[in-house]
């Protein structure tokens, strides 16, 4: 089954507007969701509205209201909700441009995929795309979507184009509010250079292929267990549950990222031992020079 477009319109530079097709590029198949279940008679709970002091009300008489404050709302109709939103409009215009490094993660929400959405409008979104390519840009716009507007990003993509939601300004915390009680103190220079080269190490082209969903996986090798099991009883998998960390054991954070370094995996309290022993043996050495 061919991919329904999640919105179709036009691409517009200045003069130049170019129909596309846009398709979300991410997928939900892998989460697995679940239903609350009555046990005794092994079916589904459903949910009825019911109001503080009155009990179930009819779906008739359900309303939007906007809590203004403690116990009090702003009633709206569908009718005045309507009213408001934002004229559904075929066209993206391109309003500005801005490097890529400009735009902070923090502000990228959803991918989708853009494609000319047919053979007349493919030279000049090729132009587009390998323009935006060569100048190390990308375009900002707003798309209206279902009455509401989104702010979006506009990159190249292989041969296509990719298209990214963006939050607005005021969706987005600020950082430094939580990084306050950090000191400001520079790390060990040694320190440092080791945890670079760790970190060099274990650098590798990024592959989404190589990570997998550990948690999904074993839910579902759970779920195909128990469906197959006579009497839908428990089936607890046997986990290794990690060690309880000694609270006297210090591990030596220079031991710990040249063993790392080294390819050893560092281990409680085998570091922490072996810290005291340089320790020890450091201390023994220089009593041995003053004796001498």
């Amino acid at each position: 089954m061919a991919a329904r477009a999640y919105w179709q319109g036009q691409i517009r530079l200045a003069l130049v507007s170019i129909p596309v097709e846009i398709y979300s590029a991410t997928k939900t198949g892998a989460k697995i969701s679940f239903n609350q279940i009555h046990e005794p008679s092994g079916k589904r709970i459903s949910y009825e509205k019911v109001v503080q002091g009155i009990g179930p009300i009819d779906r008739d008489e359900i309303v939007k209201g906007y809590e203004v404050s403690k116990g009090n709302y702003v009633i709206l109709d569908e009718e005045e909700i309507e009213a408001v939103k934002i004229e559904s409009k075929r066209t993206l215009e391109l309003v500005q441009f801005v490097d890529a490094c400009e735009i902070d993660p923090l502000y990228f929400e959803k991918p989708y995929y853009v494609a000319p959405a047919d053979d007349l409008a493919e030279e000049a979104f090729i132009v587009l795309r390998d323009a935006l390519r060569q100048a190390g840009k990308i375009g900002l716009g707003q798309l209206s979507v279902r009455g509401q507007e989104k702010l979006v990003a506009l990159k190249p993509c292989g041969k296509g184009l990719l298209l990214e939601t963006l939050r607005y300004a005021d969706e987005v915390r600020k950082g430094q509010s939580f990084f306050t009680e950090i000191g400001a103190d520079k790390p060990d220079k040694e320190l440092l250079d080791l945890a670079t080269s760790l970190i060099e190490k274990k650098s590798a082209p990024f592959d989404a292929s190589e990570f997998e969903n550990r948690y999904v996986e074993a839910l579902r090798k759970l779920i195909d267990k128990k469906a197959k099991a006579k009497g839908g009883g428990k089936i607890l998998e046997d986990v290794d549950e990690p060690a309880e960390a000694d609270g006297s054991n210090v591990i030596d954070l220079m031991a710990a990222l040249k063993k790392s370094v080294d390819g050893e995996k560092p281990q409680g309290k085998s570091a922490g031992k072996t810290a005291a022993k340089r320790k020890t043996s450091t201390k023994s050495a220089s009593a041995k020079k003053k004796s001498a």
